[in-house]
């Protein structure tokens, strides 16, 4: 891999990790149909800490609120009851399921996981589920209305972005839409869920020895993370405002139309539904 194909993969990380069509998928299926070394599950882990960290200056003010909110209620009760001391807990429920999955099979998520024909379906699958979720969603909850149970179900559909195709985005977006609340609010939730795991994650990667056996990937993951952080920042705030007005239909017909096009590809033997694996 060179250094302007890591800055390509950096984009295409920025560009698809916010939005709901999984940019494992994509970091996935990109190599074989234009031609660029398989970026491998480490590098994907890794240059995902760009795009969290997008989500963390993008929400600077927002986390600073909940962070200090929480520290207070754990030592004085009369702030237990404050929205953002409440909101720091439910981020914490909620990144329990993916921590424990992605432990026991994180052998898996390297390897079976990562096949094309998987991640074929589970984008047009979870792409249908989007749908509908956008669909049925009464659009009425707010982020001070969230509870134990729905912290729970966002930590479990989080916990399905572990097979690529899913989106991580796209998931928790599904499980907020079908809980009620509005799009851009589920939206705003998702987000905030996703920091610690995919923060966690990246730095588990750092360790991984396919760094030490590949000389210079180590730099070229960090370089694709800093084009992802600029990239994905930029995505963050033009989603947050698309959604104010418009649905995720575009998103859901995308997802099936590339699922579909590399079930396609794959029957016609242009793509080698093993790679990576």
């Amino acid at each position: 891999m060179t250094y302007f194909q890591s800055v390509l993969l950096g984009v295409l990380q920025g560009l698809t990790e916010f939005l709901p069509i999984s940019s494992s998928a994509h970091l996935a299926i990109a190599p074989q149909l234009f031609h660029l070394p398989d970026p491998g599950a480490s590098f994907t882990a890794v240059s995902q800490i760009g795009t969290e960290l997008a989500v963390i200056v993008y929400f600077r003010r927002d986390i600073a609120r909940i962070a200090v909110a929480w520290v207070r209620a754990l030592f004085r009760s009369e702030h237990r009851s404050d929205p953002d001391a409440r909101l720091g807990w439910y981020i914490i429920i909620g990144t329990v399921p993916i921590a424990v999955a992605g432990v026991l099979l994180q052998d898996t998520i390297k390897t079976a996981f990562r096949s094309l024909g998987l991640i074929a379906a589970m984008l047009i699958v979870f792409g249908l589920i989007l749908g509908i979720a956008d669909r049925v969603g009464t659009g009425r909850k707010v982020q001070d209305d969230l509870t134990v149970k729905d912290a729970v179900l966002y930590g479990l559909a989080q916990m399905l972005a572990l097979i690529p195709g899913v989106s991580r985005s796209g998931a928790t977006i599904s499980a907020g839409l079908f809980l009620g609340y509005r799009r851009d609010i589920a939206t705003r939730v998702a987000f905030l869920l996703a920091i610690p795991a995919v923060l966690a994650s990246g730095i588990f990667e750092l360790k991984d020895a396919s760094f030490v056996e590949q000389p210079g990937l180590l730099g070229k993951a960090i370089v694709a993370s800093v084009v992802a952080f600029v990239v994905g920042y930029l995505v963050i705030g033009w989603l947050l405002r698309y959604l104010r007005t418009r649905t995720y239909l575009p998103f859901v017909i995308y997802r099936v139309a590339l699922g579909s096009l590399v079930l396609v590809l794959l029957a016609l033997g242009v793509l080698n539904p093993t790679v990576g694996t």
